[in-house]
């Protein structure tokens, strides 16, 4: 058997583990144990081969449970914390905060609890529907069907409270829009998504303005090199257009490709952050 075969059982045992076990919230060291490395060695192995770390694939695996729990059994925050191997509801609390972006009792009644602020404002590109949380920027997208976006938006919280009303955080991510930067503060992202997702977005964050990237290039730095098509559905599911740079990958060919709001959009974005000046470039900060 070659060192690649054993890696690769290795690293499945180890999922297996993982996965059947995540009630006892196991530690690196346990699960190294259990496929005979050691915690370091481990860590790397099941990164390069899981595309995440062993932490973040039983949170994933944890709260997979825990949403189960609470939709389709009407479990308690406390029960479900329980049965997840949680330590209370805090951590519950935490780990839905982190990953799907609203908390659990949010997430349990659809966003029931959820407000949600949105405007309309006029951007390089055309209109534009800009949304936020008390957390941050949790939607936007280019409109130009007004109605037909503001429907996509409450799709995604079927049972949030809409206000159409501009904020302050709206007004700051806009300024990005802007050739001058000085007075853009950092931009806070209340986003919900797969952990890969995430992680996908997030790399989409660290693209310089002016640069282009490629899928493979993507998947690559997020250690799944063989991953470009989901690295692609990751990227053409982006909520946020422009903020999370989606439109700075292309093809490894050089052709654009495609954008959820048109290629011509893609095109010009591209175009007009190719000609901004340098120092506006990597002024603002994003958190996700």
């Amino acid at each position: 058997m070659t060192a690649q075969h054993i890696n690769y059982s290795r690293i499945a045992e180890a999922i297996a583990y993982i996965k059947s076990n995540f009630r006892e919230q196991p530690n690196l060291e346990e699960v190294a144990r259990r496929v005979h490395l050691s915690p370091f060695h481990f860590q790397r192995l099941f990164t390069e081969w899981a595309g995440t770390t062993p932490k973040k694939f039983l949170q994933y695996t944890s709260i997979e449970y825990a949403k189960k729990l609470l939709t389709e059994n009407g479990a308690s925050l406390f029960d479900t914390a329980f049965e997840t191997g949680l330590s209370g509801t805090g951590r519950l609390h935490d780990l839905f905060i982190q990953i799907e972006g609203m908390t659990p009792a949010e997430f349990k009644h659809g966003g029931s609890n959820l407000e949600i602020n949105y405007s309309f404002s006029e951007s390089p590109f055309g209109m534009i529907l800009v949304a936020s949380t008390s957390r941050g920027i949790c939607h936007m997208a280019f409109a130009d069907n007004q109605p037909a976006a503001l429907v996509l938006l409450q799709e995604q919280f079927p049972r949030a409270a809409f206000r159409q009303i501009t904020n302050q955080i709206q007004q700051n991510a806009l300024r990005i829009f802007s050739s001058d930067w000085s007075e853009l503060q950092q931009i806070k992202l209340h986003l919900k998504g797969t952990a890969f997702q995430l992680k996908v977005w997030e790399t989409l964050l660290k693209i310089p303005s002016g640069q282009l990237t490629t899928y493979g290039t993507i998947a690559a730095k997020i250690n799944r090199p063989n991953a470009s098509r989901a690295v692609g559905t990751a990227v053409g599911s982006n909520p946020v257009a422009f903020l999370i740079p989606c439109h700075r990958v292309i093809q490894s060919t050089g052709v654009t490709g495609g954008y959820m709001w048109g290629e011509t959009r893609k095109t010009a974005i591209i175009g007009w952050e190719g000609v901004r000046k340098p120092q506006a470039q990597n002024s603002a900060s994003f958190g996700l």
